[in-house]
């Protein structure tokens, strides 16, 4: 049996990884390839959250792969032509991987399969990082899904996905290579900024995956619930390691399977997050159908819409500096930890777009440049439907009001506490509405509003009022 390189791309895992497998299996000489371009200019090119990311669980493979009797080979360049050249020197016959989904990396996928097969050398994909391809998941006249709940009762219909493969134990080597490269010889990682603290909350990897599996199968009987809090730990934290594909969702989807049928406590907790999964499977849909999303609204009617861009709104928001506790707390959240819990997402996009009337594409791009669990596909399902221009959208006209959101999702103001540390001493009763607090109060808590913590950049009402009409122009017949 030949040579044959996998290249490694959404799916830096070795369980679960069909290209890697069937590789494994066909070939008795394996190479594990990831090839690293900057992509300078590309407005979807790696954020900083994500390539800090990257850099370690391009490490936790290696390890992997050494434990396996092999090693990961890095190339600094362009897949189209580094992957033909190193077919050529390995002596591969074949080429292994697996698809990744957004539009521009099937149309570096469509590149490479061309250059490989004009060097003579064969080619192979699969699906490792969806339930089901995404041009199979649309109606039965073919087009595709718009409304997330019948997209949902049509997956679940096509039955159980495939159970995931065993991690190969032994990835074949054979052959002599010349010294590789070294992550840190790619220069990946992003110097972060000040407030970032990734290391700390963070384990990339696939074992920090399964880990985080694990932890969840711990708690997931309160998930349901639980997941609508950000003052308690009561979300997956999966997200990062299933956008970078150190664990699959078909791995996901049979271990909450499994333990629903040893737990029936678990049940409703576990169908929750099955759904989130297939949330994510929705995102990949539409993105496949409607390439263009990252950068255009659904609704065609919403580029109409009269944004009101203003550098000093945006910079606020981005700093958690508006003046409303909640919604800076989950600004901060962002800044310190890669990351920010579901219902705060939706409260800070729904600010900045509602309240502060700026585009949604800049919020879009300010969470792709900071979260680790940057997805194309879901980023922009998320900010298009919290805009109400997207599928399945939230209506324009519902607007959150982030005091009475604060009041209920984080009663007691712990979230807010922890993140906005200026606000610590401020008793409950006050903290998500700290201008209306007494002077006294505000004294106590040693909080000088204007200096310590900001006055609100907006009136709600007001704000509120000015979305509507705004809204008020595009709606009309």
């Amino acid at each position: 049996m030949a040579s044959a390189l996998v290249w490694l791309r959404g799916d830096l895992r070795m369980a679960d990884n069909p290209a890697l497998d069937h590789a494994c299996n066909e070939h008795d000489d394996v190479v594990p390839v990831f090839a690293w371009h900057a992509r300078d200019g590309d407005a979807w090119a790696l954020g900083t959250a994500s390539r800090w990311w990257l850099s370690h669980s391009l490490r936790a493979l290696d390890k992997s792969l050494r434990k396996a009797g092999n090693a990961l080979v890095l190339l600094r360049g362009c897949a189209v032509t580094e992957l033909p050249a190193l077919a050529q020197k390995a002596g591969a016959k074949a080429v292994y991987w697996n698809r990744v989904y957004e539009p521009a990396a099937m149309a570096q996928e469509r590149e490479v399969e061309a250059a490989l097969q004009a060097a003579g050398v064969a080619t192979r994909a699969f699906n490792a990082s969806l339930l089901h391809e995404p041009w199979h998941s649309g109606k039965k006249d073919g087009e595709p899904y718009l409304v997330f709940t019948p997209f949902w009762r049509a997956l679940m219909t096509r039955g159980e996905p495939e159970e995931p493969l065993p991690a190969p134990e032994i990835v074949p080597w054979k052959r002599e290579r010349t010294p590789l490269l070294k992550v840190e010889d790619l220069d990946i990682e992003p110097s972060l900024p000040a407030d970032a603290h990734l290391a700390e909350e963070w384990k990339p990897g696939e074992a920090g995956a399964q880990q985080a599996l694990a932890r969840f199968l711990e708690v997931c009987a309160a998930y349901a619930v639980d997941r609508e809090r950000p003052d308690v730990t009561g979300t997956s934290r999966l997200s990062p390691h299933l956008r970078f594909g150190e664990i699959g969702p078909r791995q996901v989807w049979h271990a909450l399977r499994n333990h629903m049928e040893r737990k029936v406590s678990a049940e409703r907790g576990c169908d929750a997050l099955l759904r989130q999964i297939v949330w994510r499977e929705f995102g990949y849909h539409l993105l496949h159908h409607h390439p263009n999303l990252p950068d255009q609204c659904l609704r065609p009617e919403f580029a109409r819409f009269p944004w009101k861009r203003e550098e000093r709104l945006l910079h606020a928001w981005q700093q958690g500096r508006t003046g409303y506790p909640i919604v800076d707390a989950a600004m901060r959240e962002l800044a310190a930890s890669g990351w920010m819990h579901n219902r705060s997402r939706m409260l800070a996009a729904s600010f900045l777009v509602k309240h502060l009337l700026q585009p949604w594409q800049d919020g879009a791009r300010w969470f792709w440049d900071r979260l680790v669990d940057a997805d194309l596909a879901n980023n922009t399902l998320g900010w298009q439907w919290v805009s109400g221009c997207g599928a399945d959208a939230a209506p324009y006209f519902r607007i959150f009001n982030p005091v009475l959101q604060g009041r209920k999702f984080d009663p007691d103001g712990a979230y807010v506490r922890r993140w906005l540390p200026e606000l610590r001493n401020v008793p409950a009763a006050c903290i998500h509405e700290p201008w209306k607090a007494p002077a006294a109060v505000l004294s106590a808590a040693g909080v000088r509003l204007g200096e310590h913590y900001p006055e609100p950049i907006v009136a709600h009402d007001s704000a509120r009022r000015a979305a509507l009409a705004a809204y008020a122009t595009i709606s009309r017949p």
